[in-house]
């Protein structure tokens, strides 16, 4: 069973990436910047200067021996940081990409390039920018329009009911085990301390919590959010603060519920949510349309598997 938000996926995660600015970090750190010094080493042939210590061009930030760093180079660097545009960032990042070429001189001077696991790192870079070029191309997902995202909206509306769960859970292996947690339940023991003792199941580590769930009752096969149908019957019987007094079966597993808290379903306005609908419905159309493009190129394709 997946640990699914209600409906499906009304909440939206925002990751948030840190800086790290230390010139002995500097190596993997700049994605955009490992791109860029690339680029350099390939024209430092012809930016080599006669007279190194002269002034800069003016389009370059620095220069390393006889390889020029460009404003181009550092302006791509910052932006691939996503972070607020200081000069103190700029300081750093150059002296980053400063480091980076005097790591790269000193491999090239030490015929680090000819290296096995470099080669071969450079041919799946070249691999994996070679396909992802050709998928641009050829996956066309479907366009999602308004009305789809409405219509998903609406889909989801329909398939809840009048009160929602917060909902833990122990799933076990054996009937002898759901056996002992129940008893030790009975005895007064933590449910959440059980849970992470005890339980396989999605959430164990933050004792057996489950997300809000709804179900239209009575239970009808086919809408139970993905939850197997017989959990799903067994949750709704609970009041808040129930427990299971016997494990649910679900093929090899023994599930133990509790009701945390139940409550009249709160249904986000569409306004609200209409934007993560679309990227969902976006994701799934992109996912068919990828799928579409192998099953046309397995046509003619000769494969063999063991």
């Amino acid at each position: 069973m997946k640990n699914r938000p209600l409906a499906q996926g009304f909440t939206v995660v925002i990751r948030h990436a840190a800086l790290v600015a230390t010139l002995g970090l500097a190596v993997g750190c700049l994605p955009a910047a490992q791109a860029a010094t690339k680029t350099t080493a390939k024209a430092s042939a012809d930016k080599t200067l006669d007279a190194v210590g002269g002034p800069l061009p003016a389009n370059a930030v620095a220069r390393v021996n006889n390889v020029l760093i460009t404003q181009d180079q550092l302006d791509q660097a910052v932006r691939a940081l996503n972070v607020a545009d200081t000069p103190a960032l700029r300081t750093s990042v150059k002296n980053q990409l400063i480091a980076r070429e005097l790591f790269r001189q000193a491999a090239e001077k030490q015929h680090y390039d000819s290296r096995p696991q470099v080669t071969a790192a450079v041919e799946q870079a070249k691999t994996a920018a070679m396909t992802a070029a050709y998928l641009r191309d050829e996956v066309k997902p479907a366009p999602v329009t308004d009305a789809d995202v409405k219509a998903k909206y609406d889909a989801i509306v329909a398939t809840l009911g009048e009160s929602e769960y917060k909902p833990s859970a122990i799933a076990v292996k054996d009937a002898d085990t759901a056996q002992t947690v129940l008893t030790q339940l009975k005895k007064g023991t933590d449910f959440a301390q059980l849970a992470k003792q005890y339980s396989q199941a999605p959430g164990a580590a933050q004792g057996g919590a489950l997300n809000w769930i709804s179900f239209k009752t009575p239970i009808q096969a086919g809408n139970t959010q993905n939850w197997p149908q017989p959990l799903a019957e067994a949750l709704v019987k609970l009041p808040q603060g129930g427990v299971s007094s016997t494990p649910v079966q679900i093929g090899d597993a023994y599930w133990i519920l509790r009701v945390d808290e139940k409550r009249p379903t709160q249904i986000p306005q569409y306004d609200t949510i209409k934007d993560a609908l679309r990227k969902q419905l976006e994701q799934v159309a992109l996912e068919k349309a990828t799928a579409q493009v192998v099953v046309d190129l397995m046509k003619n394709a000769k494969i063999q598997q063991q």
